[in-house]
C-alpha cells in the first residue's frame, strides 16, 4: 500500500489576467485529501478522476494498461466539495503520487502538475511553495520562498458550484477588463513575498477579490470589505471559482471572537452559516 495527501486551498490569494493569460496562486490549508493505493479489485466509492489519474500514472511509467483494473484506491476528505476549495485538485494530486509510490516511482512538481492540468483545471495546491501558475496548461510556475504565517477564518457558503461549470463561460472580457488591477495585485502580491509582510499580502488578496467580482458576486462583499478595514484585518481573499470567503488574520494579533461576532450583528453569517478557523501551510503533496 502507498499513500499521499494534499491540502485543501482557501480559494485563491490571487487570480486573473497576468502574464497574457489567466494565473492564479492558490492559498493552502489545513484541510486534506489523503488517498491509497494498494492491488486489490477496484472499489464504487472512487471520486471523480481518481480512476482517470491512476490510469495516466500507469502510462507514464509504461505500465500495462491492463494492471488498472489490479489497484484498489481508497479515500478519506476533509474537504467540502464544489465551493472553490481545491477538493478535486487535492484528489488528483494525492491519488497521483500514491499510485507512483505504489508503483516504487516518483513523480516531481513538474511532471505532477502536467498530469493534472491534462485531466481539468489544477490549483497550485500541488507545489510546496507559493506558485504562480497556469491552471489550464501549466506553461507558467513561478515559486514564491515565503510561507506566511497567517489564519484564515473560512466563510463556507452553502451555494455549490463546479469549478468545469465555471470555466465554461465565456471570462475573457471581465478577465481583460480587470487586467490592470490583477497586474498590481500581482506586484504587492511579490513585494510581500520579498519583504515577508502579510499586510501587503492582504492588499494583494483583497485586490484581486474585488476583481473577481465582476465575475462571481460573492453576497456581502461591501460590508466584509467594511469588517476588514474596520477590526484592521490584513485583508480578504475568495475562491474565484467557488464560493467562499476567507478572512486573513492572525489569531495571535486580532480578536477572531470579535469577529465572529461582529458576523453575527451584521447579519453576514446568513449567507455563510459556517466558518472554520484556518491556518495557511505549506503546499505540496505529502
Amino acid at each position: 500500500m502507498a499513500e499521499a495527501r494534499c491540502p485543501a486551498s482557501c480559494g485563491e490569494l490571487i487570480q486573473g489576467w497576468i502574464l497574457g493569460g489567466e494565473k492564479l496562486i492558490s492559498c493552502p490549508v489545513n484541510w486534506f485529501s489523503t488517498v491509497s493505493v494498494t492491488d486489490g479489485v477496484p472499489g464504487k466509492n472512487e471520486r471523480p478522476r481518481m480512476r482517470q489519474m491512476l490510469r495516466s500514472v500507469l502510462a507514464y511509467f509504461d505500465q500495462p494498461a491492463e494492471r488498472v483494473n489490479d489497484l484498489h484506491i481508497s479515500f478519506d476528505s476533509t474537504i467540502p466539495v464544489a465551493k472553490g476549495l481545491a477538493s478535486s485538485t487535492a484528489d488528483i494530486a494525492a491519488t497521483a503520487l500514491a499510485t507512483a509510490r505504489h508503483l516504487g516511482e516518483t513523480l516531481n512538481e513538474a511532471a505532477l502538475a502536467a498530469l493534472c492540468v491534462r485531466l481539468e483545471p489544477t490549483d497550485s495546491t500541488l507545489f510546496r511553495q507559493l506558485t504562480l501558475f497556469d491552471h489550464q496548461t501549466a506553461a507558467t510556475q513561478i515559486s514564491y520562498d515565503w510561507q506566511p504565517a497567517i489564519d484564515i477564518l473560512l466563510l463556507e457558503s452553502p451555494q455549490l458550484l463546479k469549478t468545469e461549470d465555471f470555466h465554461r463561460r465565456d471570462r475573457q472580457p471581465a478577465l481583460l477588463a480587470s487586467a490592470t488591477s490583477l497586474e498590481r495585485a500581482w506586484q504587492l502580491f511579490t513585494q510581500a513575498a520579498e519583504h515577508r509582510d502579510c499586510s501587503l499580502l492582504g492588499q494583494a488578496t483583497t485586490l484581486s477579490a474585488q476583481a473577481s467580482q465582476r465575475l462571481l458576486v460573492k453576497p456581502d462583499f461591501t460590508a466584509l470589505l467594511q469588517l476588514v478595514e474596520e477590526l484592521d484585518l490584513y485583508g480578504l481573499n475568495v475562491a474565484h471559482s467557488g464560493s467562499v470567503v476567507g478572512l486573513l488574520l492572525d489569531r495571535q494579533r486580532h480578536d477572531v471572537e470579535q469577529v465572529y461576532w461582529q458576523l453575527q450583528q451584521r447579519n453576514i453569517n446568513r449567507h455563510y452559516p459556517r466558518q472554520h478557523l484556518l491556518t495557511m501551510v505549506p503546499g505540496g503533496v505529502r
